[in-house]
């Protein structure tokens, strides 16, 4: 399948496939499929804990990384059960904001700038707001990524919004939280 050039520009189809490469290489599924129903973001949509593209109808490169972050702060338990709408997943406030948190990690790991992933169009009107909190550490969503070892704290020489691990792995974390009684 190839990258449509109606609505992107050469600069976004280069991003989109370096997010792909990314999303490869830390095992975060993903394939081409192409979407004949609405979904929540263009072009995008969730099955079965994979990632589906539907680079034809892919809108805003930056989607790409914050539906993976649904799936990357996911249970490995229940991973594979991710499908639709987030909502139906018990993904709410807590988990949104996390998602957009580990987003974030992943533009600043790729050199991705803050107004590909938060786009004008995204983030109900947000998206300046979000930009200006992340750049100047005041973000949101980095304490369940703490919580389940992803991360240290952003005051640490190598904290948020560096990661650790880019998976959220349950068993990992109860073998580091008995370490630590």
């Amino acid at each position: 399948m190839t990258i449509s050039t109606e609505h992107n520009t050469d600069k976004q189809l280069t991003e989109v496939e370096n997010i792909l490469a990314f999303l490869t290489d830390i095992d975060i599924n993903h394939r081409y499929e192409t979407l004949n129903e609405k979904t929540f973001l263009p072009g995008l949509k969730i099955e079965q804990g994979t990632l589906l593209l539907d680079l034809e109808k892919l809108l805003y490169p930056g989607d790409i990384l914050h539906e993976a972050g649904h799936i990357a702060v996911t249970s490995e338990t229940t991973r594979t059960c991710l499908t639709g709408d987030m909502k139906n997943h018990d993904h709410q406030a807590a988990e949104e904001m996390t998602a957009i948190a580990w987003s974030w990690a992943a533009a600043c790991y790729l050199n991705i700038a803050p107004n590909i992933l938060f786009h004008e169009q995204g983030y109900k009107g947000a998206s300046d707001n979000l930009i200006e909190a992340f750049t100047n550490s005041t973000g949101f969503g980095y304490p369940l990524l703490y919580s389940w070892f992803m991360c240290e704290q952003p005051d640490h020489p190598n904290g948020y919004p560096n990661m650790l691990r880019w998976l959220r792995n349950d068993a990992y974390t109860q073998t580091q939280l008995s370490k630590l009684q």
